[in-house]
């Protein structure tokens, strides 16, 4: 990840705002994890590894475990301000989770001690590296998992056309006027709303590919079975196989 990624997620604020923020800005968020557990064909029972790209809040290691109990899951963040928040929302998780600090970029040093993984899967996080950077993150996941193992991303996506881009933005932003129901000044219409989040982003250096581009560093990366489980505007899930 980019250093002011990181950064910005270190910001107390914006970290202890992040889920409810999330359920304003993404309410899809449940739906994309709800996706990417059904894709995966385990037992419920089985006792996988696991390797959470981006564990921020802890929100999609909560719902991976409570799917597979009998799981491990290694969880990573740049911030130690969300990982933090994320050890006091899987407390009830002791002993099925181990924290690490550090880049995706160092994701092979970060996991050296790891191999014959399950699933790798990551939520909101992937966007703030570039496509060589995405593809290499990828690889090395790859490396890391066992065959038959799978890599799901669920994550923003830009538009092809700037045209399209612009129809989903006004859509995006009339949505989160919508939930945020008067209630928060930054969201109070469309316009206020598409300013600040255009800065949010440029601030945590969100540089989302679209969908065409995951795809293919999947593909270059080396995965099989590459394929688009679930879309809605600039939202997808993907995954692929080893």
């Amino acid at each position: 990840m980019k250093a002011k990624s990181i950064e910005a997620y270190e910001a107390s604020e914006r970290v202890s705002s992040y889920d409810a923020e999330m359920e304003i800005m993404h309410p899809n968020r449940a739906k994309m994890v709800e996706v990417a557990l059904e894709i995966l064909p385990f037992d419920a029972n089985e006792r996988l590894t696991a390797v959470d790209l981006g564990v921020g809040t802890g929100y999609s290691t909560q719902r991976f475990l409570d799917s597979f109990p009998a799981s491990t899951v290694y969880a990573i963040d740049g911030s130690e301000e969300m990982i933090e928040i994320a050890r006091e929302r899987l407390k009830a998780y002791e002993g099925s989770v181990e924290y690490r600090l550090g880049d995706f970029k160092a994701l092979d040093s970060l996991t050296a001690d790891l191999s014959d993984v399950d699933v790798v899967f990551s939520s909101y996080a992937l966007h703030h590296l570039d496509r060589g950077e995405k593809e290499t993150t990828m690889r090395d996941a790859l490396t890391l998992l066992r065959d038959g193992g799978w890599f799901i991303n669920a994550d923003i996506i830009v538009a092809e056309t700037d045209e399209v881009e612009e129809r989903i933005q006004v859509l995006r932003a009339q949505g989160v006027v919508a939930r945020a129901a008067g209630l928060d000044e930054r969201f109070r219409d469309v316009a206020s709303t598409r300013q600040f989040l255009t800065a949010m982003e440029a601030v945590e250096g969100d540089m989302p590919l679209t969908l065409r581009e995951d795809l293919a560093a999947l593909d270059g990366a080396g995965f099989r079975d590459v394929a688009t489980w679930w879309q809605e505007y600039r939202e997808a899930v993907t995954a692929g196989r080893k």
